[in-house]
């Protein structure tokens, strides 16, 4: 049997990217948080534009094979996507791939084109995508409370994402409309995963690194309030230090999550790190502290070796083929 292979429940040969998974986007993800990471970096710490332009490289070839690789499942295998799209947890992640365009839209802001055409595509998908999730919980015939998860956050509170480079573009009013979309979603999502967390069984291991996901919408939203007030009011602090404290939360179970084997959903430690990471160094702009300088530094580090140990072990794992496996 070729290793790029399969077998399926009949018993035959079914190629790999037949289950390729909607959730690698969450690499693109990872990967341009940790390219605006080393960005900001650059405008606090090391003045040479260098390391983040390679990332940058890295990351749009990155997103372009992968997204490659989905055109052909979606070609080949379109009912393969269908049943992702069904999915009660793998279709919180197909707004994953508008969310790569919107982050792509940030990592070449100062390319205007490029910046506007990859922002409009992403925020018109990203709506799209938004409409059509809520809509499937509302009208849901096989959802349950063990369903809910931290990935609930992707779809909607990815919304988010949209006004940092709106704001910039000029698209005052969608920035808004998309920001207040994500914000008050955010506040009742959390309320839904909080209760699940806290009053039922726990996740399963494989979905443990999405806990991570949380600290994602209070450190975007900061980002993206700070881009369109430009200034540090309260309600830009209560969202930072709720993410600061998710921060601390997570920081004080890291053990739980060493014990957590390498997968695919592992990469959900990498965006929500480099966001809160993101978040720190702008908030070190704005009140030139040396506690929020050395906090930055000490978060890129560990962001580096998080994106560092994730590469390594996604390389390892797709030469080894354990990944694109049915579940």
């Amino acid at each position: 049997m070729n290793p790029n292979e399969i077998l399926n429940e009949s018993g035959q040969d079914t190629p790999r990217v037949a289950y390729f998974p909607v959730s690698f986007f969450s690499v693109i993800m990872g990967l341009s948080g940790f390219t605006l990471a080393w960005k900001g970096a650059d405008n606090l710490f090391f003045h040479n534009s260098a390391i983040w332009l390679c990332l940058a490289y890295v990351t749009s070839i990155s997103m372009a094979v992968i997204s490659i690789i989905y055109a052909i499942k979606i070609w080949r295998y379109p009912g393969a996507v269908l049943e992702e799209v069904r999915h009660p947890v793998r279709i919180n992640f197909v707004p994953a791939f508008s969310i790569s365009l919107l982050l792509l839209s940030v990592v070449w802001q100062q390319e205007i084109m490029v910046a506007t055409t990859l922002w409009g595509i992403g925020s018109a998908l990203q709506i799209a995508l938004t409409l059509y999730v809520m809509s499937s919980w509302i009208h849901h015939t096989h959802y349950t409370l063990s369903h809910a998860n931290p990935s609930w956050f992707i779809p909607v509170v990815g919304n988010i994402i949209v006004p940092i480079t709106g704001s910039q573009l000029g698209y005052t009013e969608l920035s808004w409309f998309c920001f207040s979309i994500g914000i008050v979603f955010w506040i009742v999502l959390l309320t839904i995963i909080m209760y699940r967390l806290f009053f039922h069984e726990p996740l399963p291991a494989r979905m443990t690194p999405m806990l991570f996901i949380l600290l994602a919408p209070p450190s975007v939203g900061f980002v993206s309030y700070i881009g369109m007030v430009g200034e540090l009011d309260v309600f830009a602090r209560i969202i930072y230090y709720m993410a600061l404290f998710l921060g601390l939360l997570l920081a004080m179970n890291i053990f739980r999550f060493l014990k957590v084997p390498f997968c695919i959903s592992s990469w959900a430690y990498s965006f929500p790190l480099a966001a809160l990471t993101i978040a720190t160094m702008k908030m070190t702009h704005l009140t030139s502290s040396l506690f929020f300088q050395a906090l930055s530094g000490v978060l890129l580090c560990l962001l580096t070796v998080l994106l560092s140990w994730l590469v390594v072990r996604t390389v390892k794992a797709v030469f080894a083929a354990e990944l694109c496996r049915p579940e």
